[in-house]
């Protein structure tokens, strides 16, 4: 009769001791959006050497006085694929928790691990039952942030270690998507202004002759050598027919479509012009222009090709 009160008076302790820790685990998930906020006790109990289950820690430091700012970026995405997990049948989702241990409420268990920077991530398999590894292998492995701190490839990763994978999927980016109509909605209305210049036929014969002077001049021997658009010194004629600067491209191409303008001028507008005076001073004009750009480009020669005897003016 003396044993029966202490055997009701401990039997609350007893129950408790007997509880099974995946309930506690998974009432201290759901209070948390999936996330247990764990401390020395609540660590030890997720990564029990006994456990049917597995488990992704994130090891971080979310103080201010800490100045983690890595931790601060990652943190979010962290959260997002554990509430995305949080969608999975119970079934599933209570064989796998996701733990985040900040370093001031686990400075133990830091120095046990011997860890001296954050965030981090490790992954605990289950030690027993079917989803125990059939390699035998349940020591923890770290997720490896060269993918980046964003939570796709966090989940991806995490994917591998789960009984199903984690349902997430990126929130749609309402910033992007405005700017790429913006973006859209401008490039329309500028192509209603400018569609009249992009039909005309001058448009496109102005746009043939630059590309023509620019082609004939060496641009694409410069490009597919990569050579700079200037040598030492500020010196932008190389010597030799083997080799062009860039500058010298756009010298280049701006003599000949002077040459090539000025022909054009005496060719076909100059013929046509009713009066006598302004006819004689075009032709006087033009014939000024071709005969100094020849000497320039004659002198540009002369220059790439030392010894050449020739010149006009200079």
């Amino acid at each position: 009769m003396f044993l029966l009160p202490l055997l009701v008076l401990f039997l609350p302790f007893c129950l408790a001791l007997a509880k099974d820790p995946r309930e506690e685990l998974i009432r201290l998930a759901a209070a948390n959006n999936g996330v247990i906020k764990l401390d020395e006790r609540t660590y030890d109990l997720l990564t029990s050497s006994k456990r049917n289950w597995s488990a992704a820690i994130q090891f971080t430091a979310l103080d201010k006085r800490r100045r983690c700012a890595p931790c601060k970026e990652f943190d979010p995405a962290f959260n997002e694929v554990a509430k995305a997990w949080q969608k999975v049948p119970a079934a599933e989702r209570d064989s796998h928790f996701f733990g985040t241990l900040d370093f001031d409420d686990g400075v133990k268990v830091f120095q046990k691990l011997g860890m001296q920077s954050a965030p981090a991530v490790h992954v605990y398999p289950a030690t027993e039952g079917p989803r125990r590894p059939a390699s035998g292998r349940v020591s923890p492995s770290t997720y490896d942030f060269s993918f980046g701190f964003e939570a796709g490839p966090l989940a991806e990763s995490l994917s591998h270690h789960t009984p199903v994978p984690i349902p997430y999927q990126a929130p749609i980016d309402w910033a992007r998507w405005g700017a790429m109509t913006g973006i859209t909605l401008i490039a329309a209305a500028t192509l209603r202004f400018i569609y009249p210049v992009l039909k005309s036929r001058w448009t496109w014969a102005a746009g043939t002759i630059l590309t023509s002077l620019v082609m004939t001049s060496g641009y694409m021997f410069t490009r597919i050598r990569g050579t700079p658009m200037s040598g030492p010194n500020g010196q932008w004629i190389a010597p030799g027919y083997q080799n062009q600067f860039g500058q010298e491209t756009q010298v280049v191409a701006m003599i000949y479509g002077l040459l090539a303008s000025a022909f054009l001028m005496l060719t076909i507008v100059t013929p046509y012009t009713s009066s006598p005076k302004r006819q004689r001073a075009q032709v006087y004009l033009w014939s000024i222009v071709i005969f100094i750009m020849y000497s320039v480009l004659l002198s540009l020669f002369r220059v790439k090709n030392r010894g050449y005897p020739f010149k006009l003016l200079l």
